[in-house]
């Protein structure tokens, strides 16, 4: 009753006798102390739960990938531009390391010709056979070169003792040509001699005319004497030119022949240089015939061809078709705004949510959550990516639950890496107020062997 009227009618009836009016009294204090023990408990609960320990982390999308470089998806490409003439395998299908996935052919002019490494090898072998003939060239020229420097040496002691001999010659008739002029002088003097004893008239002169006779021959002698000596000098400066001669003869012959050797080692080292190119054009048109035919590079599934058809052109490095290895170790990668990316490190807790797995999951309660797969991280990158996120790779953590086989590369992810424990009231004044997650640093304790624990 609102009694808003001035006109109270209480007194015309006697609510103790009426039951309506008796049950919903009673009605009402019930439900009024129902409520206040709900609102007292609710309070009690929620002031508890403000109390309650609260486990601060990092929610981030992330994908599967194969932890191995070698172990992820790739694209088959052709070395060589050709054209496709066969394929041998379709999409889907397993291939082995090594097994044929297509055959292309030749589409370039210089590599046209059938029998491209038989006429390559015939050009091998005539520069090989040239190059033979340039080595016994040189052999035949040292050998030559030889002959000479030994003949040098026996005409230079020849010219040397003819010099020798010239020269003890030269003092011979030196010596000789003295000994006459002093017989001269001696002839001369007696000739006086006799002249003054016959003008004296103590010789006859017969005597004096002998004794002139004398005179003239001594001279005569000496002129003889002095023609030897001469000759001789002259013989000397004959074989010291013979000498100097032979020397130069010999050595012109000598640098002639070096100079045949140098330009016949030049024609060698020329042919060993074009050898070498042909050999390496042999070498590469062997290889360039094994690249007609595109392999597996290891065993995988064939996903996707880039390339269709047959007769179509491919250049280098064109992507032919995609495949996926068979054998691979699943991690993920997951991308952190910036702001969070000091609160990893190595070795960090992740729990995560993958496509496909239902799962219930507790976000500040990890242990009560369900369908979860836990993981630690393996690496961050120190460069931001594309998507202006810093990319973490997450490896499974053998030790706890395996990962499920079903798993495949490309699925996607959703990644809960757990930080330090707070208390719940903490956490929702952390939220409202904007802040970050507090930074964690996990605790590294060395056992007596040295190894680090964490906790």
């Amino acid at each position: 009753m609102l009694n808003l009227s001035e006109h109270n009618i209480n007194h015309f009836f006697r609510k103790e006798k009426l039951k309506s009016f008796i049950k919903l009294k009673d009605y009402y204090s019930y439900s009024h102390n129902k409520l206040e023990r709900f609102v007292g408990l609710l309070t009690l609960v929620s002031i508890i739960i403000l109390f309650l320990p609260w486990t601060q982390n990092v929610r981030a999308p992330g994908e599967l990938i194969a932890l191995n470089p070698e172990q992820r998806p790739q694209t088959i490409q052709s070395v060589i531009a050709g054209r496709i003439e066969k394929w041998y395998v379709v999409e889907g299908q397993f291939v082995n390391k090594g097994d044929t996935i297509l055959r292309i052919s030749e589409v370039k002019d210089d590599y046209f010709d059938p029998n491209l490494l038989g006429n390559t090898q015939l050009q091998l072998d005539a520069k090989e056979f040239s190059k033979l003939s340039y080595d016994e060239k040189v052999k035949a020229l040292e050998g030559q070169i030889n002959a000479l420097e030994t003949a040098l040496i026996l005409k230079l002691s020849q010219a040397q003792n003819k010099v020798k001999q010239n020269i003890l010659k030269v003092t011979s008739d030196s010596i000789d040509f003295q000994a006459a002029k002093i017989n001269f002088d001696v002839a001369k003097e007696q000739y006086e001699r006799f002249r003054s004893l016959y003008d004296e008239g103590l010789r006859s002169l017969t005597d004096l005319e002998n004794r002139n006779l004398k005179l003239q021959e001594s001279q005569a002698k000496v002129i003889s004497q002095e023609n030897k000596w001469l000759t001789s000098k002259n013989e000397l400066i004959n074989s010291k030119i013979e000498l100097n001669s032979i020397q130069a003869d010999y050595k012109d012959k000598i640098a002639k022949a070096n100079s045949d050797k140098y330009t016949a080692l030049s024609g060698k080292f020329d042919t060993e240089a074009t050898i070498n190119k042909l050999q390496n054009q042999y070498n590469n048109y062997q290889i360039r015939n094994s690249l007609y035919h595109i392999l597996a590079p290891q065993d995988g599934y064939v996903t996707q061809a880039q390339q269709v058809g047959l007769g179509e052109s491919i250049k280098e490095g064109a992507e032919i078709v995609s495949i996926m290895p068979s054998v691979y170790d699943l991690a993920v990668q997951m991308y952190v705004r910036p702001i969070d990316l000091p609160l990893f490190e190595k070795g960090q807790k992740v729990m995560m949510q993958f496509d496909g797995w239902p799962a219930i999951i507790f976000s500040g309660w990890p242990g009560i959550s369900f369908g979860t797969y836990e993981g630690e991280v393996l690496a961050m990158d120190n460069f931001i990516s594309d998507n202006q996120l810093y990319r973490i790779l997450v490896k499974p953590k053998y030790s706890a639950h395996p990962w499920p086989e079903q798993l495949r590369v490309g699925a996607g992810v959703r990644t809960l890496t757990l930080l330090k424990n707070v208390s719940v009231w903490y956490e929702i004044w952390r939220q409202i107020n904007g802040f970050p997650p507090d930074y964690y640093k996990l605790n590294t304790i060395k056992d007596e062997k040295g190894t680090g624990s964490k906790k």
